[in-house]
């Protein structure tokens, strides 16, 4: 039954997509985020459901009437180039047939990064990329805090596969998309869908907690200090944050303080000390080599060389797959200083054109879902860099759907202030809106 309903879905979806590119990047997000296909047992589980997304999408390039243009503000050059360095480091990759392949899955995700780029352009576009991205991921936060309460904490919830098949990868990506479920809210003005996001937030919070992730117990904590920061009444919205966490540790077996013992005395901890022989093995590999070691950094050979004890059991065990545990030495293993450097750099140009966003449409009524959108994105974006300090998520695709919400949503802003231009000018010439964007550092 399950496999006969997504093969409906998409088959249903694709004469539309002909028509209109965007609905493709809808589909693609959906399949390529949720794995439906992967909830089902036959022959729909190994469908090749995304390339057919995929496909049909990049065919729609040409067949569609809609409007298509490519946007190139700084963060999607800085894209670009992180692309083109992956490429030229996988040329001199230890193993470059090995890496060839990686690459060539994350050149995939890339392409359909760049068409979502080219076709989202109204607001009907923007919001349903947001849903899609909520309702992908937000199904197993509702579907893994309902497991949560069921087994009382005492059960560990899993992802679907792909990215974020482990524990701690779904943690985080449900924690990144807590804040795009509350920016929904604020901006639906249906009674019910806000009571329904309300519980999906509630409910994926306990999800996360049910990850066991420290990771994302870590991130929590800092994406709540940065939303605490944010509210307009912080004494009431504390109250509200601490009452929630309390009453959502409480289901848990284990306690904060268990969690802070298992943080602040790694020493102890052999899943810890396997991190910190990773982050030493790829800072040594990007010391000595300025392309890194390519995609497959991961083989023991590699390892022997560089890891500074590879004699560590998960370091020297062949039946263990070694991993670099964190976004950053990820890229930094793979693709040298140079690639972090690029990596880095794209996200701060995400960073600063959200406050640009804020800043600009901060106190206008008809521009206030902007505001709010722009907000929430930050709230993500410091929930994936403080998550993704210890999980190896570098290509994973929601981060860069993100980066897609912010350049199209900018597009979108400076449109409409060119067509409201002519009433926003004084009968002297001065511009009375929107106000000029001041330089410096970025909220």
């Amino acid at each position: 039954m399950r496999d006969i309903l997504v093969t409906v879905i998409v088959l249903g979806v694709l004469p539309f997509v002909f028509r209109h590119a965007w609905m493709g990047v809808m589909l693609w997000t959906w399949i390529s985020m949720m794995n439906p296909h992967r909830l089902a047992w036959g022959f729909a589980y190994d469908a090749p459901f995304a390339a057919l997304a995929a496909g049909a999408t990049l065919i729609a390039l040409i067949t569609s009437k809609d409007k298509i243009s490519f946007p190139h503000p700084p963060p999607v050059k800085a894209l670009i180039v992180f692309i083109v360095w992956m490429a030229i480091t996988t040329a001199f990759a230890v193993y470059p047939g090995e890496s060839l392949i990686q690459l060539n899955k994350i050149l995939k995700i890339q392409l359909m990064t760049l068409v979502a780029l080219a076709v989202l352009h109204e607001r009907l576009h923007i919001q349903s990329f947001v849903w899609i991205n909520v309702l992908s991921i937000g199904f197993y936060g509702v579907k893994g805090g309902i497991y949560t309460i069921a087994t009382g904490g005492g059960g560990r919830v899993w992802g679907p596969g792909g990215f974020i098949g482990g524990n701690n990868e779904v943690g985080l990506a449900i924690l990144v998309t807590i804040p795009l479920m509350y920016y929904l809210y604020l901006t639906t003005p249906h009674k019910w869908i806000k009571r329904g996001l309300a519980g999906a937030m509630l409910l994926s919070a306990v999800s996360v907690l049910g990850t066991q992730s420290r990771g994302a117990f870590l991130a929590i904590g800092a994406m709540s200090l940065v939303l605490w920061w944010r509210a307009p009444r912080k004494m009431l919205f504390g109250t509200a944050l601490v009452a929630t966490g309390v009453a959502a540790l409480a289901i848990m077996p284990w306690s904060v303080g268990e969690k802070v013992d298992s943080i602040t005395n790694y020493e102890t901890d052999s899943s810890a000390m396997g991190r910190i022989n990773a982050w030493e093995t790829a800072v040594n590999i990007a010391n000595d080599r300025v392309f890194g070691a390519g995609f497959e950094m991961y083989e023991k050979v590699v390892w022997a060389v560089y890891a500074p004890n590879p004699a560590e059991d998960r370091a020297s065990d062949p039946s263990i797959v070694r991993a670099a545990h964190s976004i950053y030495f990820q890229v930094l293993g793979e693709h040298g200083w140079i690639g972090l450097i690029l990596f880095m750099i794209v996200w701060w140009f995400v960073w600063r054109d959200a406050a640009q966003l804020r800043r600009r449409t901060r106190g206008d009524p008809e521009l206030e879902w902007i505001f709010h959108l722009a907000g929430m994105l930050q709230v993500s974006l410091v929930g994936y860099g403080v998550g993704g300090a210890f999980l190896s998520l570098a290509y994973f695709d929601l981060p860069y759907n993100l980066l897609v919400i912010i350049v199209v949503t900018q597009r979108w802003l400076l449109r409409y202030i060119e067509e409201r231009q002519p009433a926003a000018m004084g009968t002297g010439g001065q511009r009375l809106w929107p106000p000029p964007v001041t330089s410096g550092a970025a909220s």
